[in-house]
């Protein structure tokens, strides 16, 4: 027992010491050096700067170079001098090059270094080179424009007798699924053979299925590419990056062991996907409005809630886009950053150092921010937190689970929050889900079912009895009920669907609002007095998409209880 409490605070002790350096460093960069501090611990390293940069010559001048972007390389120094930067520039320069300097630790220097080895390991074995090129992967993707295309060709490469087929191989899937806008990729060991699978506005489709040699090939091979370790029989997280154009992709990989061998997932985190304004995601013209008032306000707390996947973390981002300007300080607390917003400062959760959502918010206060996002409100401290945040001057965006906008209010208080001071700091609640959007080439126009009919003209009565203008909405009231479906083409791999939209409902916290909180009301009750602000439910928003031919009634129906009472 001794010796088990010795190796923890010896664990401790070597925490505390290189938490110590990381902080040093970070203030010597900048009040030293004038350099950007960088810690390489919390950044996938980009092979292509590796590349660009012989070991020897990196170990020799002490320098680690971490990411190529186009023509930019950025380079971390342990000990900047004039002299040093002043070679490296040169050297750089005689690449056609241009090098940004940054300053890390020993530690995070000696990380980079190891990757030299493993870049050395990967390029001499049978499973070709560590990195994925983007020139390369620009032209396949030329070559693909849906799903069978990329079967095709990857039957093609299986069919070749080259030395690096599954380097090749990789380089089709990860090229054909950012070509067709996949948002991941599957590739699962069964008992005889490994399938492959993409999935395509929110579904997972079948692309095809190869030998199981060639299921345990790939899976070392991205084990190399994500940093992970080939031996261990655990579940490991890894990541890595493409650069293409100017754009840089990352692809964040997770891996369990199966009954057949271990299961791949990689996440395709494409920055051009998540570039959505606020005027395209689906949010009908009023509620639009009153979210453009809300988030233009100076304070208030806004959360938005939803199940994981519909489209949260898109949403926040739309507001943070909408409302970023250079005069303001927004400071954001993300697990993890997926993408990167320009002029924004993100942070990510870590659990061994520690930080999450609560120590993110408690930090990102002494930042003096104007604006605070934080991914989620889990527990009770995080939330008191957050609505002081917005009580004092601050304008908070934030996540929580809640099955609808009205479950927010009985979840705060759930969560220890006064009702009083939640009427002065929540000023939006809103609920998502996501739903495919009909191929517009080949959607068809159909006569619903008996049911389905029904069913669209009791919610259409629901919204004439709260007031609602139908026309505004393109719906006629008089008119027989038509809907359209799905088909399948070329343009939408076959699947009848096309892309993906929210659906939308909001309450917000008014004066009719306010007065019922403190009675702590449930959902029922919150509803019925939330009808008056003429915002649309989301069976209502679902209903005016699928009568405009946006969705069909099976998406919406898919996604929202269109039956309750």
């Amino acid at each position: 027992m001794s010796n088990f409490d010795e190796e923890k605070q010896n664990k401790q002790l070597e925490d505390l010491r290189r938490v110590e350096e990381e902080q040093l460093v970070a203030v010597l960069a900048e009040s030293k050096y004038g350099l950007p501090y960088v810690d390489l611990y919390r950044i996938p390293i980009d092979n292509e700067a590796l590349r660009s940069v012989p070991e020897r010559d990196a170990r020799e001048m002490h320098i680690a170079p971490f990411k190529l972007l186009g023509k930019n390389i950025y380079i971390a120094l342990r000990s900047p001098s004039p002299e040093l930067i002043s070679k490296l520039t040169e050297d750089m320069e005689r690449r056609a090059l241009v090098p940004t300097f940054y300053m890390t630790s020993n530690r995070s220097i000696e990380k980079v270094w190891e990757r030299y080895q493993e870049l050395s390991m990967a390029e001499n074995s049978k499973i070709g080179g560590l990195d994925i090129s983007g020139e390369i992967l620009r032209e396949t993707a030329k070559n693909i424009h849906q799903m069978q295309d990329i079967t095709a060709l990857i039957k093609k490469a299986m069919a070749e007798k080259k030395v690096h087929k599954i380097s090749r191989l990789l380089e089709i899937i990860l090229a054909g699924a950012i070509a067709i806008n996949a948002s991941d990729i599957h590739i699962e060991p069964e008992k005889d053979r490994g399938r492959l699978r993409l999935r395509l506005d929110g579904v997972l489709q079948d692309v095809d299925f190869f030998g199981i040699d060639t299921y345990n090939l790939l899976n070392s091979r991205i084990k190399l590419l994500s940093g992970m370790k080939l031996t261990a029989n655990k579940a490991q997280d890894g990541r890595f990056s493409i650069t293409e154009g100017n754009d840089e992709i990352s692809i964040r990989t997770s891996l369990i062991p199966g009954s057949y061998g271990e299961s791949i997932v990689m996440r395709i985190l494409d920055p051009k996907s998540i570039q959505v304004g606020l005027d395209s995601i689906g949010i009908e013209s009023y509620l639009f409005s009153i979210i453009e008032e809300q988030i233009a306000k100076p304070n208030g707390l806004i959360l938005v809630t939803g199940p994981t996947g519909s489209g949260k973390t898109t949403t926040l981002y739309a507001f943070l886009r909408r409302i970023y300007n250079p005069e303001i300080n927004i400071i954001t607390i993300e697990d993890p950053v997926e993408y990167r917003l320009e002029g924004i400062t993100q942070t990510q959760t870590n659990s061994e150092k520690e930080y999450g959502f609560l120590e993110g918010l408690r930090a990102a206060l002494r930042q003096d921010p104007d604006v605070i996002m934080v991914g989620e409100i889990r527990d009770a401290e995080t939330a008191k937190i957050a609505v002081q945040s917005a009580l004092t001057g601050h304008l908070v965006f934030s996540t929580l689970h809640t099955n609808n906008a009205a479950g927010v209010i009985p979840r705060l208080i759930d969560l220890g929050i006064n009702p009083k001071i939640m009427v002065s700091a929540l000023s939006l609640s809103i609920a998502q889900r996501l739903v495919r959007k009909l191929c517009p080439v080949c959607k068809v126009e159909k006569s619903g079912t008996e049911k389905e009919n029904k069913t669209i003209k009791l919610i259409i009565d629901g919204m004439i009895e709260e007031g609602k203008d139908l026309v505004k909405y393109g719906i006629n009231k008089d008119a027989p009920i038509r809907m359209y479906s799905h088909v399948g083409c070329d343009q939408c791999n076959i699947t009848g669907y096309k892309g993906r939209i929210g659906i939308f409902e909001a309450i917000k916290t008014d004066e009719a609002i306010e007065k019922i909180i403190s009675t702590n009301p449930s959902e029922r009750e919150i509803k019925k007095v939330a009808k008056t602000q003429g915002i649309l439910s989301m069976r209502q928003d679902g209903v005016v998409k699928i009568l405009n031919g946006t969705t069909s009634f099976e998406e919406v129906q898919s996604v929202v209880d269109m039956f309750e009472e």
